[in-house]
């Protein structure tokens, strides 16, 4: 039953150890093979979230996820770090888009943002570094001035 209820929650296409509490650490562990869910449902892992595509209204692809950014008080998701542009991961930038903009396309299979392509460049954007040291805390005045003015961003409970 542990072994079930651990393949329905990995991620697709995964292979992981399964220690049991018979077999808690053991050099043999049991091999677990997930299978996909039968029953979707509304929640998915932040690791399956990575590396989603995001697209505009028009169906454009803007980028693609790179990270979700969770309030440690809350436990609520803030912002999903979106990656653009670039090449082999050269001179690529980073968008922190508020969560509650984002909406799941299913036909899709990415994330809809109310955005523009012009609107996107004219948006706080940050190198990896950047990304890296962001004070959440004392910046994110920034993003949430700015989305806060566009359909779909503003008006949406955090």
């Amino acid at each position: 039953m542990q072994a079930a209820a651990a393949a329905r929650l990995a991620p697709k296409d995964a292979a992981f150890f399964l220690h049991t509490k018979d077999n808690p650490m053991s050099s043999n562990p049991t091999t677990v093979t997930p299978t996909p869910p039968t029953n979707s449902g509304s929640l998915i892992s932040s690791e399956r979230v990575t590396g989603t595509n995001v697209y505009n209204r028009d169906r454009e692809k803007l980028g693609s996820v790179e990270a979700l950014m969770i309030d440690k008080m809350s436990g609520q998701v803030r912002f999903a770090v979106m990656s653009f542009g670039g090449f082999l991961g050269m001179g690529e930038k980073y968008h922190q888009l508020p969560w509650n903009g984002l909406s799941y396309d299913l036909d899709n299979k990415g994330y809809v943002v109310n955005l523009t392509r012009d609107a996107l460049n004219a948006a706080p954007m940050f190198t990896r570094d950047e990304i890296d040291s962001f004070d959440y805390g004392s910046n994110s005045d920034e993003i949430d001035s700015y989305y806060g003015k566009i359909d779909g961003f503003r008006n949406r409970a955090n």
